[in-house]
């Protein structure tokens, strides 16, 4: 059993329920160097899925966090990156896919039984805005409006952090989306995104490894993400990694830099 790697003022919330979905799942809460000290200031915040990945070597897949706790200490200490707080709320194990999900996609072709996702992803989506964010707001110092609040996640956790994102910018507007699963559901996502109307006001970190399966999947999802007007660079930022493959040390690899882009310092 690996030992527990948390790093700063991190709170534990157990078992926080959800009426919508009817189960319970551990938040934690990362909270940047000063807020004890500063009473009156109040901070952004970032939501990040597969909670158990994000801060902690001992309940992470393959013993191997992102780091997040650490990263956001040096880059807050560094004044890089603008203080937030940052929420990692845990998934819930064989009902991820359900949760991650926005479609009722094929899990398992070669199934028995051909294996479906319930497509939970918008019942998710009002857990977040309905249920989580709302005692967020009401315990901790945050600033409330979509404007100062993020998303983000990793392959499925990617994939439904841009569909949340889409369907709900009144909510979230600041996106991490590492490593998205853009082949769910034959391409579903790019079917959201190609359905837009009228650009929302979401800033886009937007990532894949190049030694990953179909990574170039995710040069078409910028592409169509531009042509529905995201600005490179601007609003949008695209990095392919050399060489990096689908795994939690990847995606640790690439949190510094997704950071510095939705959460820029002020200086």
């Amino acid at each position: 059993m690996p030992r527990h790697t948390l790093t700063g003022n991190i709170k534990r919330h157990r078992a926080f329920p959800s009426k919508i979905l009817g189960n319970r799942r551990d938040i934690l809460v990362y909270l940047p160097r000063g807020y004890r000290r500063l009473a009156r200031r109040r901070y952004p915040v970032l939501y990040l899925h597969d909670g158990q990945n994000v801060f902690d070597a001992a309940t992470s897949f393959s013993d191997v966090e992102w780091g997040v706790d650490e990263t956001a200490e040096r880059l807050i200490r560094g004044n890089l990156i603008e203080p937030l707080i940052i929420i990692a709320v845990a998934n819930m194990g064989e009902d991820r896919v359900h949760e991650y999900a926005p479609t009722r996609g094929i899990i398992d072709a070669k199934a028995k039984r051909t294996k479906r996702s319930q497509g939970l992803a918008r019942l998710y989506g009002h857990f977040l805005m309905d249920e989580l964010k709302p005692y967020i707001d009401r315990k901790y110092r945050t600033k409330r409006s979509p404007e100062f609040t993020g998303l983000g996640g990793s392959s499925l956790g990617g994939l439904v952090t841009l569909a949340i994102g889409i369907l709900y910018p009144h909510a979230f507007s600041r996106l991490m989306v590492m490593s998205p699963s853009i082949w769910w559901d034959n391409f579903a996502i790019y079917r959201l995104v190609d359905s837009i109307e009228q650009k929302p006001p979401l800033r886009i970190w937007l990532d894949t490894g190049t030694a990953e399966t179909g990574w170039e999947q995710a040069r078409e999802l910028r592409n169509r993400l531009i042509e529905k007007g995201w600005k490179l660079r601007k609003d949008i930022q695209y990095m392919e990694a050399q060489r990096a493959d689908h795994s939690e040390a990847a995606w640790a690899a690439r949190v510094e830099p997704a950071l510095r882009f939705l959460f820029p310092s002020a200086k």
